[in-house]
């Protein structure tokens, strides 16, 4: 007689995306409206996945907007919620991709953005975007324990 195999719970992703204005005001709106779906999703506000996820966010939002800005062109931010992560995704319509993360001088102004993420996610890319032109650096965050339901 052969066992049958474990029924799997449904895997529920959740997902988010939202284009925004590729400036200043637009990079401060991204985190802010991460912060507001993660807490819809069941994660607080300030636990230390909620807290990566805010300063991926806007590392990775200020870099569409410094970096990958087109005059007249949007960024996009998009979240997903799937088993055990948090998947960040910003992509802008630039498209070199990103040079190698290094350390910035010691009186640099900036250059520390990636860095952080690095430190942050515990995993990260950079994608050519589908379709061109543009990329997407994309980042995921592992909720500890159970995922929220």
């Amino acid at each position: 007689m052969t066992a049958l195999p474990t029924p799997q719970p449904p895997v529920t992703v959740r997902t988010f995306t939202q284009r925004l204005g590729a400036t200043p005001r637009g990079a401060r709106l991204a985190r802010h409206l991460a912060l507001k779906r993660l807490r819809d999703w069941g994660i607080p506000h300030d636990s230390p996945t909620a807290d990566a996820v805010a300063v991926i966010v806007a590392e990775l939002a200020a870099n569409a907007v410094t970096h990958g800005r087109v005059p007249g062109r949007d960024f996009e931010l998009r979240l997903s919620l799937g088993t055990g992560s948090v998947r960040i995704e910003v992509t802008d319509t630039r498209g070199e991709l990103l040079a190698a993360v290094r350390p910035p001088g010691l009186l640099d102004d900036g250059g520390r953005g990636l860095l952080l993420v690095e430190a942050l996610a515990d995993r990260w890319e950079v994608l050519d975007r589908e379709p061109p032109p543009g990329k997407t650096v994309r980042a995921e965050v592992d909720v500890p324990g159970d995922r929220p339901q």
